[in-house]
């Protein structure tokens, strides 16, 4: 399948699944504080990974990926209402680390400059 072809389907999938957890699936335990940031669907459109990031403490991040992962099928039966592909793919979830990435990297170079500015 051409890339830019599977930049929208992904792009695409993003979206739908992120509205599909906000206005039509109604669990509690789940957090308003979640955000899909990217989606990777396999070539052959069969399963797609799910990028989350959730703004909570590590423990209730690990929860709230195993109820999604728990609510998969759903997300996928109403998802695929609204999007016209052969096979909606399987849904697998997985915590996106990035910005927690950044913002370390960010703390690590502001304590070099910071230490460099102290020796000069």
């Amino acid at each position: 399948m051409h890339i830019r072809r599977m930049q929208r389907v992904n792009s695409l999938l993003k979206e739908v699944i992120s509205e599909t957890i906000r206005f039509e699936i109604k669990e509690q335990n789940l957090t308003e504080l979640l955000t899909i940031t990217a989606v990777d669907t396999s070539r052959d459109l069969q399963n797609a990974k799910v990028y989350v990031s959730v703004i909570q403490s590590d423990e209730e991040r690990k929860e709230t990926i195993e109820l999604l992962q728990n609510l998969s099928k759903k997300i996928s039966f109403h998802a695929s209402r609204k999007v016209r592909l052969r096979h909606f793919p399987s849904l697998l979830f997985k915590l996106d680390t990035t910005s927690e990435n950044y913002i370390k990297i960010d703390k690590i170079l502001k304590d070099i400059s910071e230490s460099e500015r102290e020796t000069t």
